[in-house]
């Protein structure tokens, strides 16, 4: 779903529904005290000349700037808020009824959007801090999700009638490798097959499934089916499964000799010096 054109004011508000709301309150009230000083400053005294006149326009300028920006932007700031506000308490009230849900299979009668909004509230009560991505349906990285200083990357999946293959799953390396991630999530409200399942255990990948899922968002913390952990756990990747992103071929495991890391280790491409992709340890 291609994101469509923005203002800067669009975009500021935007972004402050994605931090929390105190955050966006604290933004409008220091943005106005600020503005509001500035464009009451007293002019500079006057002088002759023509220099003169120059000089004193830019902050007679800046000051009706201030003055305009002291009631638009704490204006912005505060819808952003009252977004963040009611978000999360949309994301809260989604994971709740899910988890009261009679229904035989409740993620499978949410749309795709109320999908991703699940998945972000459940990965926030686990104790990560949850980025929503710019994306579609099904398409690309969904969320960010960081807990304890590393970075994981979530994809979600939700196919009905499907099962989700390990194509998916070495697309997703491919991007963890590239964005130096710690590890990734593919979560779906169907199933995995086990070529999907095999793969992702050899590269730090957790695999939820809709049971597992349903199981986690109950209360139950032990993951069952295709999913080995309900925490990601880093370890180093294993080059004899590893593929490089650029090219496809294998890392291997290398001794820096010279430069500023003589004697770290490495991963490179196997094809070096024809490809010289390179991920630290």
């Amino acid at each position: 779903m291609a994101r469509r054109s923005q203002n800067l004011i669009e975009d500021v508000m935007d972004i402050t529904s994605k931090l929390p709301w105190w955050i966006g309150m604290s933004l409008a009230v220091v943005s106005y005290v600020v503005l509001h000083w500035y464009a009451n400053q007293s002019p500079p005294t006057s002088a002759e000349g023509v220099n003169a006149i120059y000089a004193a326009a830019l902050p007679g300028l800046l000051r009706g700037f201030a003055a305009f920006g002291q009631v638009v932007l704490p204006i912005v700031f505060l819808i952003g808020a009252f977004a963040s506000a009611f978000n999360g308490y949309k994301r809260k009230k989604l994971h709740k009824d899910t988890a009261q849900s009679h229904s035989v299979n409740p993620l499978e009668e949410m749309n795709w959007q109320n999908f991703e909004l699940l998945v972000g509230e459940h990965f926030r009560q686990q104790g990560f801090v949850v980025e929503e991505t710019v994306g579609g349906a099904d398409g690309g990285i969904d969320l960010i999700a960081v807990k304890n200083g590393e970075k994981y990357l979530v994809q979600c999946k939700q196919w009905k009638a499907y099962k989700v293959g390990v194509k998916v799953v070495r697309e997703l390396l491919g991007v963890m490798v590239g964005a130096a991630a710690s590890g990734g999530f593919i979560v779906t409200s169907g199933q995995f097959t086990h070529d999907a399942v095999v793969f992702a255990n050899d590269n730090n990948i957790t695999l939820l499934d809709g049971k597992a899922l349903r199981r986690m968002i109950h209360g139950q913390t032990k993951p069952s089916g295709s999913v080995e952990k309900s925490e990601p756990v880093s370890k180093p990747y294993r080059t004899d499964r590893v593929m490089c992103p650029k090219c496809g071929a294998k890392l291997v495991l290398r001794t820096a000799k010279k430069g500023n890391n003589v004697g770290k280790q490495f991963y490179g491409c196997s094809t070096y010096p024809k490809c010289r992709y390179t991920k630290d340890i």
